[in-house]
């Protein structure tokens, strides 16, 4: 078979410790995940079910990587992620089996531009362009699990220039990673390749050009980037 154009490249991600990459499928992202940050987004955690949105593949970008301040925005936010890859996929999958399709974790960023939201927000329109822009998934190597274990809890922290932003624990998740894994899995089939963004702590604010910034995950290594001029 031939295409009419020339395909893009297949987005992917670093593995730990192997010349070897991640292949991305899909990025799902959790909102509201930590009760702090979803009061300090207006909402009350204990009434809300999970929702989730979607980035694409190639909005991938990786550890060390200088990420041009995006169009369109001037309040582009910051959002500290502990990441899932799976290895496996399917669809109704139980919370009793659903880490037995993690591959591994990583630390990641769902980078916003908190303006557009809002207004999307306010409309009561999709918030693609708040989430789903260039170079809007921070995503660091992957790390297997058979090297990390399952992480369910400990410290998760976010940096700019040194200062601490944001500082919380796994343990603070509304909903599991088990049980994101497996409502996800009812509305749709999950595959080899997605990725899970699970949700951020309380403390989102804007970044702005020339931070350098760190996401601290118990368990696994810093994920590092920082913010160029405006692209």
């Amino acid at each position: 078979m031939s295409f009419v154009i020339d395909p893009q490249p297949q987005p992917s991600v670093e593995v730990a410790g192997s010349a070897d990459r991640f292949p991305v499928r899909r990025i799902f992202c959790v909102g509201r995940n930590y009760a702090a940050h979803a009061r300090e987004m207006g909402k009350d955690p204990d009434r809300e079910p999970p929702f989730f949105f979607t980035k694409p593949a190639d909005a991938v970008v990786g550890h060390g990587a200088t990420i041009p301040y995006p169009p369109e925005t001037e309040d582009l936010h910051y959002e500290a992620e502990l990441v899932v890859a799976l290895g496996t996929g399917g669809a109704d999958i139980s919370e009793a089996d659903a880490l037995s399709h993690i591959w591994g974790y990583a630390a990641g960023n769902d980078l916003t531009r908190r303006d557009l939201q809002a207004a999307a927000k306010e409309l009561g329109r999709p918030w693609d362009f708040g989430k789903a822009f260039d170079n809007s998934a921070v995503i660091g190597p992957v790390h297997p699990v058979s090297r990390t274990g399952h992480l369910s809890e400990g410290s998760i922290r976010f940096t700019v220039n040194g200062t601490v932003r944001q500082e919380g624990d796994l343990a603070e998740m509304i909903w599991t990673v088990p049980e994101v894994i497996s409502i996800l899995s009812r509305s749709m089939t999950l595959k080899p390749g997605d990725l899970i963004m699970t949700g951020t702590p309380a403390g989102v604010g804007a970044l702005t050009s020339g931070d350098t910034c760190t996401v601290s995950i118990m368990g696994l290594p810093d994920l590092t980037f920082g913010i160029g001029p405006r692209g």
